[in-house]
């Protein structure tokens, strides 16, 4: 047994729950002052406070003291594109330079660009690079993920990036979730023939994922110059076939219709969300469906963001994610996430938390195991350096406030 004693604060201690939090539920990240963690057998045994303690210190074969520091749950990173053949600095200057994120796609950058690179990468390169990228998002303090694929664009490409997400599961302990985004984009070939890459997907990429076993979800980007809101759901529909439940890129530049589709789906969640309509809003309003924000990817594009506080006043569920990918979101800093979400989408620190962390974590169907401060869950958790408050760790933005994060009980 591990004892963590003298702890400044432990935040996000949560009762098990079924539901994500929502409305004012999210306005308080329930805590302890002057608090003892105890962590056995890899999982959350017991807390509270050190003036009401009972324990021995002889009964433990680590104790650490915290004096000073503060405890959360790590960050539970539910949308991210971790596995990509190599970085597109060289579009982050043609944006500088004055063209859109639109205009380098339509021109065979961005999604199309990854997908070039990629076809040729070496897997056994490929997956190095993941768990590189994966460790030090572990080390920022992401203690569970979802990752997609996306960047093949054909069956070999599709099956050897979910083959290599499917191998990280075997080498972390954390919480991995893998979604199948076959529909990412049209490839070039299929230009003039949707259909025809529509098909491939349904008929020739699904089975293999369903025989090998290597998704959880199935996604598509709903957007104008990618799929309809008709091919999106020809696409989720053939996933549910196979046991895959949807998690949607929508709304990101347009809205088309595709929330309604997506919640009328039963879709885990709608990410992206930064164009919205009543319509919208009134799909999303007492669902199931997560609205997932990527306050990360609306810095980077310099497009507007998700408007989660009008998502909150009206009975949605909201989550916060990196979107981490070469094109629009180099980073899977999830404490920088969190910080845009209060700067620039006026949450409070504990909306903004509770999003990174338990919604997330909802977001993926892994609430049960992560995501709060919990007896019985997971001791995944972030030790903090020395900090006046929780509310320092968004406020000082640019920097890294975080002593060590801690996996299954055990220093990462």
């Amino acid at each position: 047994m591990k004892l963590f004693k003298n702890i400044k604060s432990i935040y996000g201690i949560q009762a098990l729950i079924d539901k994500p939090l929502r409305n004012s539920e999210l306005n308080t990240l329930n805590e302890i002052h002057n608090a003892y963690l105890i962590v056995k057998d890899e999982k959350i045994a017991r807390f509270g406070k050190m003036e009401s303690s009972t324990f021995n210190e002889e009964d433990f074969s680590e104790i650490i003291d915290c004096s000073g520091k503060i405890i959360l749950p790590t960050y539970c990173d539910s949308h991210t594109h971790l596995v990509f053949a190599t970085s597109r600095e060289e579009e982050f200057v043609d944006r500088i330079n004055g063209l859109s994120y639109e205009e380098i796609a339509l021109r065979g950058g961005g999604i199309l660009n990854s997908a070039a690179k990629l076809k040729d990468a070496d897997e056994n390169v490929l997956f190095e690079d993941a768990v590189r990228r994966l460790k030090s998002l572990i080390k920022l303090g992401t203690g569970a993920i979802e990752i997609k694929s996306g960047y093949g664009l054909s069956v070999e490409g599709e099956i050897k990036m979910l083959r290599i997400i499917k191998k990280l599961k075997t080498h972390f302990n954390i919480p991995i979730k893998a979604t199948f985004l076959g529909a990412h984009a049209f490839p070039k070939e299929y230009k003039e023939n949707k259909e025809g890459y529509i098909d491939l997907i349904i008929n020739e990429m699904l089975p293999i994922i369903a025989k090998e076993n290597l998704a959880d979800y199935i996604d598509a980007f709903c957007e104008e110059n990618y799929f309809t809101v008709a091919q999106t759901e020809k696409i989720i529909k053939a996933g549910a076939q196979y046991g895959l439940k949807p998690k949607i890129h929508v709304n990101q530049f347009n809205a088309l219709g595709g929330i309604e589709m997506s919640v009328q789906n039963h879709a885990v969640s709608a990410d992206h969300l930064e164009e919205m309509t009543t319509k919208d809003y009134e799909s999303l309003s007492g669902s199931d469906t997560i609205a997932t924000a990527l306050p990360s990817c609306s810095f980077f594009l310099g497009i507007p963001y998700a408007p989660v506080k009008e998502m909150i006043s009206k009975n949605i569920a909201i989550a916060l994610a990196s979107d981490y990918n070469p094109g629009s979101t180099p980073s899977g800093n999830m404490n920088f996430v969190v910080s845009l979400a209060c700067i620039q989408q006026k949450l409070t620190p504990e909306q903004a938390i509770n999003a990174a962390t338990i919604n997330g974590a909802f977001a993926m169907e892994v609430a049960g195991e992560v995501g709060s401060i919990t007896i019985g869950k997971k001791a995944n958790f972030i030790l903090t350096k020395p900090i006046k408050s929780i509310y320092y760790l968004p406020y000082s933005f640019g920097e890294n406030c975080i002593d060590s994060v801690w996996i299954e009980g055990e220093m990462f």
